[in-house]
């Protein structure tokens, strides 16, 4: 969403405050429904959500593809980020739980710990990335934010796809090492 903020500030002329405010529903969204996806994903297993999730958050990316400065919040922004935000909700939980479900229970500390070095590893690169794209792409925002949302949606379908190739039959939820 790094690519998100500044066309909001500078193509969409809002006040920081209203860009905060329209970036909200993205956490929100995630924290409010993770919790309910990530029950639904202990009984089914994290091999449909971990592809769907990616999948659906394409979707909202390549939505975000199509804004358009002279179209308004709730037509052209929202809905790419509401759609990115269950996508994501739908991969939180079940994606931890597959780490930790993966070893044993002595070594579950570890595990986490590793997840989380390699999820705040990713922010710093997908960061990193963000910049590079739109530094190389264009000197006008919006093409810039185009191509970076569109390379973002090609990546999240890929890491859905890849997931439903490999994860295979997982154990269901961490009550099962």
């Amino acid at each position: 969403m790094l690519v998100l903020l500044p066309y909001i500030l500078i193509t969409g002329g809002y006040a920081p405050v209203e860009a905060g405010i329209a970036l909200l529903p993205l956490p929100l969204g995630i924290g409010t429904a993770s919790r309910l996806l990530g029950r639904i994903s202990e009984r089914i297993g994290p091999r449909l959500p971990l592809s769907a999730g990616p999948i659906l958050a394409a979707l909202g990316f390549a939505l975000l593809a199509r804004v358009d400065p002279r179209a308004g919040y709730w037509t052209s922004i929202f809905p790419g980020i509401a759609v990115i935000a269950l996508g994501m909700a739908i991969c939180v939980a079940p994606l931890t739980a597959a780490v930790l479900s993966s070893v044993d229970s002595h070594h579950t500390g570890t595990a986490s710990g590793f997840n989380n070095a390699i999820a705040r590893t990713g922010g710093l690169l997908a960061t990193a990335f963000s910049g590079a794209v739109i530094a190389r792409t264009s000197t006008a925002l919006l093409p810039a934010f185009h191509v970076a949302t569109l390379i973002f949606a090609a990546l999240a379908g890929a890491s859905g796809i890849v997931a439903f190739a490999t994860l295979g039959a997982l154990p269901r939820g961490p009550s099962a090492t």
